[in-house]
């Protein structure tokens, strides 16, 4: 797998390792989308859950100024006509913005932490929101899901967590980027269909916090990893994941639905290169942004 990644550049690694190239193992009628950044939706059994939502995609200006972000509603509908839970990793721009549209809309619990509930209540939705509690298993149709404490990696030279703290704007007219502050962060365990999915948010983790091994399916954020030590080593470690998706790693300045860009140094065939070097039969695999996989495995 080293081979064929070394000095590559990062279209040409999502392309090669793209998913659907490598047959896609999970079970009948299990759909995976990437919504892009560190969003997925996962349907089974006529049951949709969203995890980290995030569409709408504001330009780097309207960061850069803090302006107020706004849930783009007619893309968000378009990309997700349906959702019967969001979950939520923490509570950033990037993982939130969408967040209370799309439980206004569907009319959708949201479980999270108590920086998602307050934001939630910004929009009159404090009814819709479940604070979460560590380990504890909530039941969505087929799906059951549970929250393991974890970090958000210090993306700041690596001396600290960006809108580090709680999510306190009390006001909508307020609420720019920076105003979407992180929150507790959570690592998400989805069991379904008889498989285990992990989703990481941020590329860093709590290690003692995590019991959950021989993980099916790992959805690995690995945006800023640089700053985590071992980070790559640890998730192998801790999660022992039969397959690894990587996310979050997209340039989510431009539309969703635009041509994919990527994260300023993100280097994607770094990643698969360190996952080669812990366990070189443990495949990574890459979606496009908006690409479903179903699974057909019996």
């Amino acid at each position: 797998m080293i081979d064929s990644v070394r000095h590559r550049n990062d279209p040409s690694v999502q392309a090669d390792l793209n998913w659907e190239r490598h047959g896609v193992d999970l079970p009948a009628g299990l759909e995976l989308q990437w919504l892009g950044t560190a969003g997925f939706r996962l349907a089974y059994g006529g049951t949709t859950i969203v995890i980290d939502p995030y569409l709408s995609r504001a330009p780097l200006g309207d960061l850069a100024l803090n302006s107020v972000l706004r849930s783009d509603a007619a893309r968000v509908d378009r990309l997700i006509p349906h959702a019967d839970a969001v979950l939520v990793g923490h509570s950033h721009f990037d993982h939130a913005v969408d967040v209370p549209h799309l439980a206004a809309v569907h009319g959708c619990p949201v479980y999270g932490s108590a920086s998602v509930h307050h934001l939630l209540g910004l929009f009159g939705l404090a009814e819709r929101s479940v604070v979460v509690e560590p380990r504890r298993r909530y039941e969505v149709g087929p799906f059951t899901i549970s929250f393991t404490p974890s970090l958000h990696s210090k993306l700041l030279a690596g001396l600290k967590v960006p809108s580090d703290g709680e999510l306190t704007c009390d006001s909508l007219d307020d609420l720019g980027g920076r105003q979407y502050r992180c929150g507790q962060v959570w690592g998400i365990t989805i069991e379904v269909a008889g498989i285990t999915l992990y989703h990481q948010g941020s590329a860093d983790l709590a290690d003692d916090e995590v019991t959950t091994g021989d993980v099916d399916v790992l959805l690995c954020g690995i945006a800023g990893r640089m700053w985590s030590p071992n980070f790559t080593r640890r998730m192998i470690t801790a999660f022992d994941p039969s397959l690894i998706v990587a996310h979050h790693h997209d340039d989510f300045f431009r539309p969703v639905d635009s041509k994919m860009g990527y994260s300023f140094n993100v280097n994607l065939g770094g990643f698969v290169e360190e996952v080669a070097a812990v366990d070189p039969n443990l495949p990574v695999r890459l979606l496009q942004p908006l690409q479903t996989v179903t699974g057909s495995t019996a």
